[in-house]
């Protein structure tokens, strides 16, 4: 299978991208409540307020809370 054409090209000044903002989706911010952790079993960004821990192979993981599927489903009613 045939590899597709990079569509960006390094510059001169080692830069890739022109118009890529700069930074990250998930700064961190001055409340350590409103910070965003990623769950150990689905990987997806959520609030620290929505997450708890649990034990996974014998150490402490922060995870969705109460689980991953029900709190879709509340986010998702929550929003509609």
């Amino acid at each position: 299978m045939a590899r597709a054409d990079a569509k960006t090209a390094v510059l001169a000044d080692g830069l890739r991208y022109k118009s890529k903002v700069s930074g990250s989706p998930f700064a961190a911010t001055t409340s350590f409540g409103a910070a965003t952790m990623s769950c150990f079993m689905c990987g997806k960004h959520r609030a620290r307020s929505l997450m708890g821990t649990r034990k996974v192979l014998g150490k402490s993981q922060a995870v969705c809370s109460p689980s991953c599927k029900a709190l879709d489903e509340a986010l998702e009613n929550a929003a509609n």
